[in-house]
């Protein structure tokens, strides 16, 4: 009878045991997954608030470049406009001797004008929407050649895709940025811009033949990361690739968003 109840008694440890045992490994793996999905949850919410803060300091920064083209092109291009407007009252005034030294003033006025403008229109994400994606590249490539910065090169191939407003223009921007950086740093001469319009993507390649640099001396520049975050912004993949002597090329992957 003894041997009987030291076997039950054994069987009852061993299902408490078991049992223990058993609430144990639930409440573990209960415990895990509740903290892997506040981790999860944690990480979605910091990668929200860093897009948010992006896409903010983005506005804030289409809204100043606004602006700024708003002003270049009221004020700066209505002074001119007026600058070149008595020019003409003087030279009709003027003898001819003087004529001459006049109408040269006037083509520099002029020539300022049209810069401004130009200038104005790639500032303004207004005129980028209505002008699109190729044309404001386009007129940003002829504004340096006029300038004399760098020779220029366009191509395009494929179909051209209409593009979500919003998406053209960080494209441009990203573009604008590569070539404001060539403009500091690279001491090229020559620019080139390659559009390939495919049914799912549209690639972009821009590329100079300036001195180039280290990749590794600039991964956390504030211009290779403002291009790399706007890029992320619409999904597209993003490329720098330099080394000394060599120039800098960038290439850019943006996916066609089929309309439904």
């Amino acid at each position: 009878m003894l041997a009987k109840e030291e076997l039950l008694l054994i069987v009852y440890f061993i299902v408490v045991i078991l049992l223990l045992t058993t609430f144990g490994i639930v409440f573990f793996i209960t415990f895990q997954k509740r903290k892997n999905k506040l981790i999860y949850e944690k990480f979605e919410a910091e990668k929200r608030f860093e897009k948010e803060l992006t896409q903010s300091k983005l506005e804030i920064q289409e809204q100043t470049l606004k602006n700024v083209g708003w002003e270049l092109h009221d004020n700066i291009g209505q002074l001119l406009s007026v600058a070149n407007m008595q020019l003409n009252i003087l030279a009709g005034r003027a003898e001819e001797p003087e004529k001459a030294s006049i109408t040269e003033i006037k083509q520099v006025v002029a020539s300022s004008l049209r810069e401004v403008r130009s200038l104005s229109k790639s500032l303004n994400n207004e005129v980028v929407h209505y002008a699109g994606l190729e044309a404001s590249v386009k007129n940003e490539l002829s504004r340096f050649k006029r300038l004399n910065i760098f020779d220029t090169e366009f191509h395009s191939s494929g179909e051209p895709s209409e593009l979500p407003q919003k998406d053209a223009i960080i494209l441009f921007r990203i573009v604008q940025e590569f070539c404001s950086n060539a403009i500091k740093h690279s001491k090229a001469e020559k620019l080139e811009v390659l559009f390939c319009y495919t049914p799912v993507a549209l690639k972009i390649q821009v590329s100079d033949n300036g001195t180039g640099f280290n990749m590794e001396n600039v991964q956390k520049s504030s211009g290779l990361l403002n291009m790399q975050s706007r890029a992320e912004l619409i999904h597209a993949d993003f490329s720098l690739k330099s080394s000394k002597a060599m120039g800098t090329s960038l290439s850019l992957l943006y996916p066609i968003k089929k309309k439904n």
